[in-house]
């Protein structure tokens, strides 16, 4: 999705390492104590927390979860997030670059939009232990001499499995997402060409079905038309867009690949009750 250039406020991991190496592939940080990120942002590589004790909230692409004891937060790259964390709050988390992020993946299993629309998992007592452990090799490891980084990107994949394996059966629409590959690779579709493509007949044709029949396998699975769920991606971006980038709505238009301002408004509008000026306020 590099093809665009935006304007979010966008902090690579070099931000967040004094002594950063070039070419840094994973970080590791100790969340102790409180800490707030009170402007929405986005970062370019994947993050993933690990709460052993959590007060506060975190919201992620507008939607606001409660921080808890034992619990995993997924923010994936371009994801819009912010948090208040309270002085209670002892965590750790990992950064890992978008180059190793692209060979994480597949260790997650399932479609990325699959956690995106979970990405809070809560843990047993006994899962927790076993992502501490992991979370604790992998901090171990970095302060060696000769870091081994090749054991550090299998233990984070590994990560990424225990991931998918809590995952399965936590939540209801589970089966939904990977019962039928057609729901996630139109997902992936969308997330691909919102910004050109409109048309179910197109997403259809990608793959191999008509557009009827896509319907009707989004409509029985997911509870929603193919073309909300189009609708829904092209929103999610225009909120992203308007409440974190430094793009005017007059850009924002253009890049979302509406015919004007009045045809954006009216869609804007039509979703959220608001005006995308005062949605940006």
């Amino acid at each position: 999705m590099s093809y665009h250039t935006d304007h979010f406020p966008i902090l690579g991991i070099q931000e967040f390492s004094e002594n950063q190496l070039k070419g840094c592939n994973l970080l590791f940080n100790e969340l102790y104590g409180a800490r707030s990120i009170d402007d929405p942002h986005k970062h370019d590589f994947f993050i993933i927390n690990l709460f052993e004790h959590g007060v506060g909230s975190h919201t992620i692409d507008f939607t606001k979860y409660e921080v808890k004891d034992h619990q995993i937060h997924l923010v994936f790259p371009d994801q819009v997030h912010q948090w208040v964390i309270e002085k209670e709050t002892v965590g750790y988390q990992l950064m890992i670059s978008r180059d190793w992020f692209e060979s994480f993946l597949p260790s997650l299993r399932f479609s990325a939009s699959y956690y995106q629309n979970h990405p809070v998992i809560n843990l047993s007592d006994e899962v927790f232990k076993t992502f501490l452990y992991e979370f604790q090799a992998i901090q171990k490891e970095l302060k060696s001499e000769k870091v081994f980084w090749e054991l550090i990107q299998k233990r984070s994949e590994l990560i990424g499995l225990l991931v998918s394996q809590t995952v399965e059966g936590a939540f209801k629409d589970f089966e939904v997402y990977n019962s039928n590959p057609i729901i996630s690779k139109f997902l992936h579709l969308i997330d691909e060409h919102f910004r050109t493509e409109r048309s179910v007949s197109f997403y259809a044709d990608k793959l191999n079905i008509s557009a009827n029949y896509l319907n009707i396998v989004c409509k029985k699975n997911l509870n929603a038309s193919a073309s909300s769920l189009i609708q829904d991606r092209i929103l999610l971006e225009a909120k992203r867009l308007l409440k974190v980038s430094e793009m005017s709505v007059k850009d924002i238009v253009y890049d979302l690949g509406f015919y004007d301002h009045a045809s954006f408004s009216k869609f804007f509008k039509m979703q959220t009750g608001m005006t995308p000026s005062q949605f940006k306020e």
